[in-house]
């Protein structure tokens, strides 16, 4: 029992480890010597849980995307209406970052696994499976003439993009956003995504 509670709390040590300083330094930059120093385990304790630094990343990063995309469609289901979702979303996404800097700034900053990379294929199937339920949200205000019919990219970059870039500068330490501001970016948002 007690070697088994050990063994969960030192994958948990390390993903929080991992988390710490791949928030802090970025993933390149981030050696499996620092995460094995942050996470307090030993290396036959991280091999034991992890193959290697990229291992690592997949799994953090797949757990990641899942979280926000739980809160990202809890928020979007609550919205019948086109506006007060796309709005929402924005506003959502801005708060979820607040809350979650670390996590949000892996999101925002660092590349997603490929698919032949550790966590690539759970990150793949997270995504098609996300896209398929805004998909079924989007499509019946594109049927009503509310929303433009974009493609998946296109929805992102446009719904979330300047959100995205005031996140950067928001975790760079350059600009704190308001609250007036966010509205500004839901407010863009809809401008750029409902029909004309």
């Amino acid at each position: 029992m007690k070697s088994a509670k050990n063994g969960r709390d030192g994958r948990a040590r390390i993903i929080e480890g991992a988390l710490r300083r791949f928030s802090q330094n970025g993933v390149s930059a981030t050696t499996l010597a620092s995460l094995r120093q942050e996470s307090g385990v030993s290396v036959g304790s991280f091999y034991h849980h992890f193959t290697s630094k990229e291992h690592v990343f997949g799994v953090l990063y797949t757990e990641i995307l899942g979280m926000y995309q739980d809160v990202f469609l809890g928020e979007l289901t609550r919205h019948d209406d086109a506006r007060a979702g796309i709005e929402a979303i924005v506003a959502r996404h801005m708060a979820w970052c607040g809350e979650h800097p670390e996590r949000a700034r892996l999101l925002v900053s660092e590349r997603p696994p490929r698919r032949t990379e550790p966590g690539g294929p759970e990150v793949a199937e997270a995504r098609r499976s996300f896209f398929r339920q805004v998909a079924d949200w989007w499509r019946p205000h594109v049927k009503n003439d509310v929303l433009r019919p974009v493609s998946s990219t296109m929805c992102y970059v446009l719904w979330l993009g300047p959100a995205q870039e005031m996140c950067r500068l928001w975790f760079a330490g350059a600009h704190q956003p308001t609250e007036e501001e966010i509205r500004g970016l839901g407010e863009a948002a809809w401008n750029s995504l409902r029909m004309t």
